[in-house]
């Protein structure tokens, strides 16, 4: 590759800022982030520890957009057990596993509609659900009640649901944990699962709700930090060409976003390290890089950015790849300012969702007729 300039390089910089989504502390916008939006940077992601109450949202992600009006504000929002938004208190919606027993999927995509239109009042534009897994090994230690339930096709059912909810509420969907997190007994936060099964298992249970989240015209899949030998022996999905190019773009069909899963999670870190793994899923396929649940500071979001810098300098990653990916990030920000501008405007009720108290009512008689 030839030498660059001082100008292009920090181009470069601008081009890897765009393809991040980091974390920080607090409840208003450290100085780093609002200066970082200035250059580059295209994204921001929200956890409990930003959330006071709805006001103080509304303020925050207000405070990013008048440092850049297309700031994509993503929150990892599933409802029930998993809840960013009403941590305090928890969730006012049932989450996925009550919604598959009501098995109801008009039902479900009123709730997502619900939660969307809540999360798109304070400012939110992305959130990482709904969790698409099929559920099929009860000895999963971190995917359980997230998942609608066991059945592929219910699942499929209500992801789309979930998707075409969510969206008609103003905010973009991921479906996650591509291929599947469903069928394992080990944590990706703390160790590498692996998902057996061949090709045939795969497109039968797995990829079935992925199929219906594509279908259903999710904007973006984050990826699961999984080994899937049948389709890739060697790299986990979030660092393969196989799983994210050859089979989520090609096969799919898929032409949103491709979000990782958190890239400090020891699934990927410990074996290629915090930057190692964010550049390996750049060169696979994703379009941008989740960070910052544990890993929060400017410190952490440099070591990133330079990383990817380097690796285009050095022709790791390829330049086009890198310019594509955050191609696809400017892609996500553009629908989420038109999806603003569509949305009925009101304030979120403060006591909680009577559409999310009334799915639960129903949720709870089936339960107890079981």
């Amino acid at each position: 590759m030839s030498e660059r300039t001082e100008g292009s390089t920090g181009d470069l910089a601008a081009l890897a800022a765009a393809v991040l989504q980091p974390g920080f502390v607090g409840t208003t916008p450290p100085p780093w982030v609002c200066r970082w939006l200035g250059e580059g940077l295209g994204s921001v992601v929200l956890f409990a520890r930003n959330v006071v109450d709805h006001e103080q949202v509304a303020a925050l992600t207000a405070t990013l957009r008048a440092e850049r009006p297309d700031v994509i504000v993503a929150i990892d929002e599933e409802a029930g057990d998993v809840t960013r938004i009403e941590s305090a208190r928890g969730s006012s919606r049932p989450g996925n596993y009550a919604l598959g027993a009501i098995d109801d999927p008009a039902l479900t995509e009123e709730v997502a509609r619900d939660l969307g239109a809540e999360l798109a009042a304070v400012g939110v534009t992305l959130d990482y659900a709904p969790d698409a897994d099929v559920n099929s090994n009860p000895a999963n230690p971190v995917i359980g009640v997230r998942a609608f339930g066991a059945d592929p096709d219910l699942v499929a059912r209500h992801t789309a649901a979930w998707v075409r909810g969510l969206q008609s509420g103003g905010v973009a969907a991921c479906a996650k944990h591509f291929p599947g997190h469903g069928d394992t007994r080990v944590d990706s936060h703390h160790d590498l699962p692996r998902i057996g099964g061949d090709r045939a298992r795969l497109d039968a249970v797995e990829l079935a709700p992925f199929r219906a989240a594509v279908a259903a015209g999710a904007q973006a899949v984050m990826t699961g930090h999984l080994l899937v030998p049948a389709l890739d022996p060697e790299l986990p999905a979030t660092l393969s060409p196989r799983v994210l190019g050859g089979l989520l773009r090609e096969e799919m069909g898929f032409g949103g976003v491709v979000v990782t899963d958190a890239v400090e999670m020891r699934a990927v870190s410990d074996r290629y390290g915090f930057t190692g793994a964010a550049v390996r899923a750049l060169v696979a396929g994703a379009d941008a890089i989740c960070v910052g649940g544990e890993r929060a500071t400017e410190a952490d979001a440099r070591e990133l950015r330079d990383a990817i810098v380097a690796a285009v300098i050095s022709g790791e990653l390829p330049e086009e790849r890198l310019a594509e990916a955050a191609k696809r990030v400017g892609q996500l920000a553009a629908w989420s300012v038109a999806a603003r501008a569509r949305r009925v405007t009101g304030t979120p009720p403060a006591d909680g969702s009577p559409i999310g108290l009334a799915a639960a009512r129903r949720a709870v008689r089936v339960s107890g007729d079981a």
